[in-house]
Protein backbone atom coordinates (compact mmCIF):
# COMPACT_ATOMS: atom_id res chain seq x y z
CA UNK A 1 0.00 0.00 0.00
CA UNK A 2 2.85 2.38 0.88
CA UNK A 3 4.59 1.55 -2.40
CA UNK A 4 1.43 2.35 -4.36
CA UNK A 5 1.09 5.67 -2.56
CA UNK A 6 4.71 6.64 -3.27
CA UNK A 7 4.27 5.67 -6.92
CA UNK A 8 1.17 7.89 -7.21
CA UNK A 9 2.98 10.80 -5.57
CA UNK A 10 5.88 10.38 -7.98
CA UNK A 11 3.53 10.27 -10.96
CA UNK A 12 1.76 13.38 -9.71
CA UNK A 13 5.07 15.23 -9.33
CA UNK A 14 6.13 14.23 -12.85
CA UNK A 15 2.77 15.32 -14.25
CA UNK A 16 3.03 18.69 -12.48
CA UNK A 17 6.56 19.22 -13.79
CA UNK A 18 5.62 18.33 -17.36
CA UNK A 19 2.51 20.53 -17.36
CA UNK A 20 4.33 23.50 -15.86
CA UNK A 21 7.27 23.13 -18.26
CA UNK A 22 4.93 23.08 -21.25
CA UNK A 23 3.07 26.16 -19.98
CA UNK A 24 6.37 27.97 -19.34
CA UNK A 25 7.55 27.31 -22.90
CA UNK A 26 4.25 28.62 -24.29
CA UNK A 27 4.63 31.76 -22.19
CA UNK A 28 7.99 32.46 -23.80
CA UNK A 29 6.84 31.73 -27.36
CA UNK A 30 3.52 33.56 -27.29
CA UNK A 31 2.91 37.29 -27.03
CA UNK A 32 0.16 39.69 -25.99
CA UNK A 33 -3.19 37.96 -25.30
CA UNK A 34 -1.85 34.44 -25.84
CA UNK A 35 1.03 35.17 -23.48
CA UNK A 36 -1.39 36.38 -20.80
CA UNK A 37 -3.49 33.24 -21.19
CA UNK A 38 -0.41 31.01 -20.99
CA UNK A 39 0.81 32.89 -17.93
CA UNK A 40 -2.55 32.37 -16.22
CA UNK A 41 -2.45 28.67 -17.06
CA UNK A 42 1.06 28.32 -15.64
CA UNK A 43 0.14 30.19 -12.47
CA UNK A 44 -2.92 28.01 -11.97
CA UNK A 45 -0.89 24.82 -12.44
CA UNK A 46 1.64 25.97 -9.84
CA UNK A 47 -1.11 26.78 -7.34
CA UNK A 48 -2.97 23.46 -7.77
CA UNK A 49 -0.37 20.68 -7.82
CA UNK A 50 -1.03 16.99 -7.19
CA UNK A 51 0.80 16.87 -3.82
CA UNK A 52 -1.86 15.70 -1.31
CA UNK A 53 -0.01 16.95 1.78
CA UNK A 54 1.29 20.42 0.90
CA UNK A 55 -0.92 23.54 0.58
CA UNK A 56 -0.49 25.86 -2.38
CA UNK A 57 2.60 28.04 -2.37
CA UNK A 58 1.63 31.53 -1.07
CA UNK A 59 3.51 33.11 -3.99
CA UNK A 60 1.49 31.08 -6.48
CA UNK A 61 -1.77 32.12 -4.83
CA UNK A 62 -0.67 35.76 -4.78
CA UNK A 63 0.20 35.52 -8.48
CA UNK A 64 -3.24 34.08 -9.19
CA UNK A 65 -4.94 36.90 -7.28
CA UNK A 66 -2.89 39.46 -9.20
CA UNK A 67 -4.97 38.69 -12.32
CA UNK A 68 -7.77 40.59 -10.61
CA UNK A 69 -5.74 43.80 -10.55
CA UNK A 70 -6.02 44.55 -14.26
CA UNK A 71 -9.09 44.42 -16.52
CA UNK A 72 -12.45 42.81 -15.87
CA UNK A 73 -11.88 40.51 -18.85
CA UNK A 74 -8.65 39.22 -17.32
CA UNK A 75 -10.34 38.67 -13.96
CA UNK A 76 -13.17 36.82 -15.69
CA UNK A 77 -10.68 34.56 -17.49
CA UNK A 78 -8.92 33.81 -14.19
CA UNK A 79 -12.16 32.77 -12.47
CA UNK A 80 -13.29 30.73 -15.47
CA UNK A 81 -9.93 28.91 -15.73
CA UNK A 82 -9.95 28.15 -12.00
CA UNK A 83 -13.48 26.77 -12.17
CA UNK A 84 -12.70 24.73 -15.28
CA UNK A 85 -9.78 23.07 -13.55
CA UNK A 86 -11.95 22.36 -10.52
CA UNK A 87 -14.70 20.80 -12.62
CA UNK A 88 -12.45 18.68 -14.86
CA UNK A 89 -9.97 17.21 -12.39
CA UNK A 90 -10.40 13.75 -10.88
CA UNK A 91 -7.56 14.23 -8.40
CA UNK A 92 -8.68 15.01 -4.83
CA UNK A 93 -5.55 17.08 -4.02
CA UNK A 94 -6.00 19.25 -7.11
CA UNK A 95 -9.73 19.72 -6.39
CA UNK A 96 -9.08 20.68 -2.76
CA UNK A 97 -6.42 23.20 -3.82
CA UNK A 98 -8.77 24.69 -6.40
CA UNK A 99 -11.38 25.18 -3.69
CA UNK A 100 -8.71 26.70 -1.47
CA UNK A 101 -7.85 29.12 -4.29
CA UNK A 102 -11.54 30.05 -4.61
CA UNK A 103 -11.61 30.70 -0.87
CA UNK A 104 -8.55 32.95 -1.24
CA UNK A 105 -10.39 34.92 -3.92
CA UNK A 106 -13.28 35.41 -1.48
CA UNK A 107 -11.00 36.44 1.36
CA UNK A 108 -8.17 38.33 -0.31
CA UNK A 109 -9.20 38.96 -3.93
CA UNK A 110 -9.74 42.36 -5.50
CA UNK A 111 -13.23 43.74 -5.98
CA UNK A 112 -13.21 42.87 -9.70
CA UNK A 113 -12.10 39.29 -9.04
CA UNK A 114 -14.69 38.82 -6.30
CA UNK A 115 -17.36 40.32 -8.53
CA UNK A 116 -16.60 37.82 -11.29
CA UNK A 117 -16.77 34.98 -8.78
CA UNK A 118 -20.08 36.20 -7.39
CA UNK A 119 -21.76 36.02 -10.82
CA UNK A 120 -20.30 32.63 -11.75
CA UNK A 121 -22.18 30.81 -13.08
CA UNK A 122 -24.98 33.04 -14.33
CA UNK A 123 -27.58 30.83 -12.65
CA UNK A 124 -25.85 30.79 -9.27
CA UNK A 125 -27.81 28.93 -6.59
CA UNK A 126 -26.81 26.08 -4.34
CA UNK A 127 -24.65 23.11 -5.35
CA UNK A 128 -23.54 24.81 -8.56
CA UNK A 129 -19.97 23.51 -7.99
CA UNK A 130 -21.50 20.07 -8.50
CA UNK A 131 -18.96 18.16 -6.41
CA UNK A 132 -21.36 16.34 -4.10
CA UNK A 133 -20.50 13.05 -5.81
CA UNK A 134 -16.74 13.60 -6.09
CA UNK A 135 -14.73 10.38 -5.56
CA UNK A 136 -11.01 9.66 -5.90
CA UNK A 137 -10.26 6.07 -4.91
CA UNK A 138 -6.71 5.90 -6.31
CA UNK A 139 -5.18 5.70 -2.80
CA UNK A 140 -6.48 5.65 0.80
CA UNK A 141 -5.28 9.24 1.27
CA UNK A 142 -7.02 10.35 -1.94
CA UNK A 143 -10.20 8.60 -0.82
CA UNK A 144 -10.14 10.39 2.52
CA UNK A 145 -9.37 13.73 0.87
CA UNK A 146 -12.43 13.19 -1.34
CA UNK A 147 -14.71 13.63 1.68
CA UNK A 148 -12.98 16.93 2.39
CA UNK A 149 -13.51 18.02 -1.22
CA UNK A 150 -17.25 17.31 -0.99
CA UNK A 151 -17.59 19.11 2.35
CA UNK A 152 -15.43 22.09 1.34
CA UNK A 153 -17.34 22.56 -1.93
CA UNK A 154 -20.65 22.62 -0.07
CA UNK A 155 -19.22 25.06 2.46
CA UNK A 156 -17.96 27.41 -0.29
CA UNK A 157 -21.39 27.27 -1.94
CA UNK A 158 -23.08 28.22 1.35
CA UNK A 159 -20.54 30.98 1.91
CA UNK A 160 -21.23 32.48 -1.51
CA UNK A 161 -24.99 32.15 -1.04
CA UNK A 162 -24.87 33.91 2.33
CA UNK A 163 -22.54 36.60 0.97
CA UNK A 164 -24.95 37.32 -1.90
CA UNK A 165 -27.79 37.66 0.61
CA UNK A 166 -25.86 40.03 2.88
CA UNK A 167 -24.41 42.06 0.01
CA UNK A 168 -20.76 41.52 0.93
CA UNK A 169 -18.33 38.60 1.27
CA UNK A 170 -18.39 37.18 4.79
CA UNK A 171 -14.87 37.02 6.21
CA UNK A 172 -13.30 38.95 3.34
CA UNK A 173 -10.40 41.21 4.25
CA UNK A 174 -11.10 43.46 1.28
CA UNK A 175 -14.83 43.78 2.07
CA UNK A 176 -14.62 44.56 5.77
CA UNK A 177 -17.69 46.57 6.69
CA UNK A 178 -17.26 49.17 9.41
CA UNK A 179 -19.22 48.17 12.49
CA UNK A 180 -21.21 51.40 12.66
CA UNK A 181 -22.18 51.23 8.98
CA UNK A 182 -23.13 47.56 9.27
CA UNK A 183 -25.32 48.23 12.29
CA UNK A 184 -26.96 51.10 10.41
CA UNK A 185 -27.66 48.85 7.40
CA UNK A 186 -29.07 46.10 9.62
CA UNK A 187 -31.30 48.54 11.50
CA UNK A 188 -32.94 49.52 8.20
CA UNK A 189 -33.92 45.94 7.30
CA UNK A 190 -37.45 44.63 7.53
CA UNK A 191 -38.03 41.95 10.15
CA UNK A 192 -38.43 39.23 7.52
CA UNK A 193 -35.12 40.17 5.84
CA UNK A 194 -33.35 40.28 9.19
CA UNK A 195 -34.61 36.79 10.03
CA UNK A 196 -33.55 35.49 6.60
CA UNK A 197 -30.00 36.83 7.01
CA UNK A 198 -29.74 35.34 10.50
CA UNK A 199 -30.91 31.94 9.26
CA UNK A 200 -28.34 32.00 6.45
CA UNK A 201 -25.49 32.88 8.84
CA UNK A 202 -26.56 30.09 11.19
CA UNK A 203 -26.57 27.62 8.28
CA UNK A 204 -22.94 28.62 7.70
CA UNK A 205 -22.08 27.58 11.27
CA UNK A 206 -24.02 24.34 10.80
CA UNK A 207 -21.98 23.61 7.68
CA UNK A 208 -18.75 23.98 9.64
CA UNK A 209 -20.02 21.46 12.17
CA UNK A 210 -20.44 18.90 9.37
CA UNK A 211 -16.72 18.81 8.50
CA UNK A 212 -15.27 15.29 8.09
CA UNK A 213 -13.36 13.53 10.83
CA UNK A 214 -9.62 14.00 10.35
CA UNK A 215 -8.65 10.36 11.01
CA UNK A 216 -5.28 9.93 9.29
CA UNK A 217 -5.22 13.51 7.98
CA UNK A 218 -4.78 15.21 11.35
CA UNK A 219 -1.28 16.36 10.47
CA UNK A 220 -2.00 17.05 6.81
CA UNK A 221 -0.87 20.63 6.14
CA UNK A 222 -3.32 21.00 3.26
CA UNK A 223 -6.29 20.18 5.50
CA UNK A 224 -4.91 22.40 8.27
CA UNK A 225 -4.73 25.29 5.77
CA UNK A 226 -8.37 24.75 4.82
CA UNK A 227 -9.52 24.69 8.44
CA UNK A 228 -7.55 27.85 9.15
CA UNK A 229 -9.49 29.85 6.56
CA UNK A 230 -12.81 28.32 7.62
CA UNK A 231 -12.06 29.17 11.26
CA UNK A 232 -11.61 32.83 10.36
CA UNK A 233 -14.97 32.77 8.55
CA UNK A 234 -16.52 31.22 11.62
CA UNK A 235 -15.53 34.19 13.79
CA UNK A 236 -16.83 36.61 11.14
CA UNK A 237 -20.17 34.77 10.94
CA UNK A 238 -20.54 34.80 14.73
CA UNK A 239 -19.88 38.54 14.79
CA UNK A 240 -22.51 39.11 12.10
CA UNK A 241 -25.01 37.02 14.05
CA UNK A 242 -24.31 39.13 17.16
CA UNK A 243 -25.10 42.33 15.24
CA UNK A 244 -28.47 40.90 14.21
CA UNK A 245 -29.28 39.46 17.63
CA UNK A 246 -28.69 42.88 19.20
CA UNK A 247 -31.01 44.42 16.61
CA UNK A 248 -33.71 41.83 17.39
CA UNK A 249 -33.39 42.76 21.06
CA UNK A 250 -34.54 46.27 20.11
CA UNK A 251 -37.48 44.91 18.08
CA UNK A 252 -38.88 42.22 20.36
CA UNK A 253 -42.19 44.01 20.89
CA UNK A 254 -42.63 44.53 17.15
CA UNK A 255 -42.03 40.99 15.88
CA UNK A 256 -44.93 39.21 14.26
CA UNK A 257 -45.88 35.75 15.47
CA UNK A 258 -44.39 34.17 12.32
CA UNK A 259 -41.12 36.09 12.62
CA UNK A 260 -40.85 35.06 16.28
CA UNK A 261 -41.25 31.39 15.35
CA UNK A 262 -38.60 31.58 12.61
CA UNK A 263 -36.14 33.51 14.78
CA UNK A 264 -36.60 31.09 17.66
CA UNK A 265 -35.84 28.20 15.29
CA UNK A 266 -32.65 29.91 14.06
CA UNK A 267 -31.49 30.56 17.62
CA UNK A 268 -32.08 26.93 18.60
CA UNK A 269 -30.12 25.74 15.55
CA UNK A 270 -27.31 28.10 16.47
CA UNK A 271 -27.27 26.81 20.05
CA UNK A 272 -26.99 23.25 18.74
CA UNK A 273 -23.62 24.21 17.19
CA UNK A 274 -22.09 24.93 20.60
CA UNK A 275 -19.19 22.58 21.27
CA UNK A 276 -19.04 21.40 17.64
CA UNK A 277 -17.41 24.39 15.97
CA UNK A 278 -13.70 24.86 15.31
CA UNK A 279 -11.36 25.88 18.12
CA UNK A 280 -9.92 29.04 16.57
CA UNK A 281 -6.46 30.10 17.82
CA UNK A 282 -5.99 33.55 19.38
CA UNK A 283 -9.69 33.86 20.23
CA UNK A 284 -10.38 34.21 23.95
CA UNK A 285 -12.73 31.67 25.50
CA UNK A 286 -14.68 34.37 27.37
CA UNK A 287 -15.61 35.99 24.04
CA UNK A 288 -16.92 32.68 22.72
CA UNK A 289 -18.81 32.01 25.96
CA UNK A 290 -20.26 35.51 25.75
CA UNK A 291 -21.62 34.70 22.29
CA UNK A 292 -23.39 31.55 23.46
CA UNK A 293 -24.67 33.34 26.56
CA UNK A 294 -26.26 36.05 24.41
CA UNK A 295 -27.82 33.42 22.12
CA UNK A 296 -29.40 31.64 25.11
CA UNK A 297 -30.63 34.93 26.58
CA UNK A 298 -32.22 36.01 23.31
CA UNK A 299 -33.82 32.59 22.83
CA UNK A 300 -35.49 32.94 26.24
CA UNK A 301 -36.74 36.45 25.44
CA UNK A 302 -38.14 35.44 22.06
CA UNK A 303 -39.85 32.42 23.64
CA UNK A 304 -41.58 34.65 26.19
CA UNK A 305 -42.62 37.10 23.47
CA UNK A 306 -44.04 34.23 21.42
CA UNK A 307 -46.10 33.08 24.40
CA UNK A 308 -47.36 36.63 24.89
CA UNK A 309 -48.41 36.78 21.24
CA UNK A 310 -50.22 33.45 21.66
CA UNK A 311 -52.23 34.85 24.57
CA UNK A 312 -53.09 38.00 22.61
CA UNK A 313 -54.28 35.96 19.64
CA UNK A 314 -56.35 33.74 21.95
CA UNK A 315 -57.97 36.85 23.49
CA UNK A 316 -58.80 38.25 20.07
CA UNK A 317 -60.29 34.93 19.00
CA UNK A 318 -62.53 34.85 22.08
CA UNK A 319 -63.66 38.41 21.41
CA UNK A 320 -64.51 37.58 17.81
CA UNK A 321 -66.50 34.55 18.91
CA UNK A 322 -68.29 36.66 21.52
CA UNK A 323 -69.11 39.30 18.93
CA UNK A 324 -70.40 36.65 16.54
CA UNK A 325 -72.67 35.16 19.18
CA UNK A 326 -74.06 38.56 20.15
CA UNK A 327 -74.83 39.27 16.51
CA UNK A 328 -76.70 35.98 16.10
CA UNK A 329 -78.56 35.78 19.40
CA UNK A 330 -79.01 39.43 20.35
CA UNK A 331 -82.35 41.16 20.65
CA UNK A 332 -84.49 40.60 17.59
CA UNK A 333 -85.63 44.22 17.54
CA UNK A 334 -82.96 46.91 17.86
CA UNK A 335 -83.15 50.62 17.52
CA UNK A 336 -80.93 51.96 14.71
CA UNK A 337 -79.03 54.12 17.21
CA UNK A 338 -78.33 51.12 19.49
CA UNK A 339 -77.10 49.08 16.57
CA UNK A 340 -74.65 51.78 15.50
CA UNK A 341 -73.33 52.31 19.02
CA UNK A 342 -72.86 48.60 19.69
CA UNK A 343 -71.18 47.92 16.36
CA UNK A 344 -68.80 50.88 16.49
CA UNK A 345 -67.84 50.14 20.06
CA UNK A 346 -67.06 46.53 19.28
CA UNK A 347 -65.19 47.37 16.11
CA UNK A 348 -63.18 50.00 17.92
CA UNK A 349 -61.87 47.30 20.28
CA UNK A 350 -61.04 45.00 17.41
CA UNK A 351 -59.47 47.83 15.39
CA UNK A 352 -57.22 48.61 18.36
CA UNK A 353 -55.96 45.03 18.51
CA UNK A 354 -55.53 44.80 14.75
CA UNK A 355 -53.60 48.06 14.55
CA UNK A 356 -51.33 46.82 17.37
CA UNK A 357 -50.58 43.58 15.57
CA UNK A 358 -49.98 45.34 12.22
CA UNK A 359 -47.66 47.93 13.71
CA UNK A 360 -45.58 45.20 15.32
CA UNK A 361 -45.45 43.21 12.10
CA UNK A 362 -44.04 46.26 10.37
Amino acid sequence: MGRRRKLRELMGAIKDKASQSKAAILCKLNTNTLSSSSSLHLTLLRATTHDPFTPPNPKSLAALLSFGLSSRATASSAVESLMDRLQTTHDSAVALKCLLAVHHVIKYGSFILQDQLSVYPAGGGRNYLNLSNFRDDSTPVAWELSSWVRWYAQYIENLLFTSRLLGFFVGSNSCIVEKDKEEERVSALLNASLVRETESLVSLLEGICKRPESLGLGENRLVIEVLGLVGEDQISAMNEILVRVNEFDERLNCLSFGDSIELLGALKRSEDCEGRLLAVPNVKNDLVEGFWGLIREMKTKVGKEKDSNNKLMATMRMERESFSKSARFGDLVLRPSDSVRSSSGRLAVNAFHLSTIQSCAR
